[in-house]
């Protein structure tokens, strides 16, 4: 006796590549805005970083007598946070903000930084969430307006 093994029917092959577009359906926008969220998050952990790097460079300021105040973070137009204002310990020495500075926004790009002036920053969030603006004033990075509920 010869046994034949049974193979699946057009329609069992049909509902499961039914059930594998739904699913497919559901886990790309998924995906997307986890994307989405990890930029915004490595953002808001980059304006952390900026922000403890101000008040190391404060410090380090008032130690050596220096109270020249922190006015600007980049020294070109190409980064948003490259270096700090020169101090007056005489040499004028312009420290690094970060380790890796932080590149400026093309123009139309989304999830980055951007530096408007000596005193401004805005951050642009991925999603259609707009924009943060950030001000250096006091030795301080404040949120001035946007969204910065999502950065803090």
């Amino acid at each position: 006796m010869k046994r034949f093994a049974q193979a699946f029917t057009m329609i069992e092959l049909v509902f499961a590549i039914v059930i594998i577009g739904i699913l497919a359906a559901v886990a790309v926008p998924k995906l997307a805005a986890t994307r989405d969220d990890a930029k915004i998050s490595s953002s808001s952990t980059t304006l952390a970083a900026v922000r403890g790097a101000i008040g190391a460079e404060k410090q380090k300021r008032i130690l050596k007598g220096d109270f020249t105040p922190i006015t600007d973070l980049a020294s070109t137009g190409s980064y948003a946070f490259s270096t700090f204002n020169k101090d007056n310990d005489g040499a004028g020495v312009a420290n690094d903000v970060l380790q890796y500075p932080v590149k400026n926004c093309a123009s139309g790009e989304k999830g980055c930084w951007k530096r408007n002036n000596a005193t401004s920053y805005t951050y642009f969030f991925p999603a259609d969430i707009g924009t943060a603006t950030f001000e250096l004033k006091d030795n301080k990075l404040t949120c001035k307006s946007g969204s910065c509920d999502k950065l803090e």
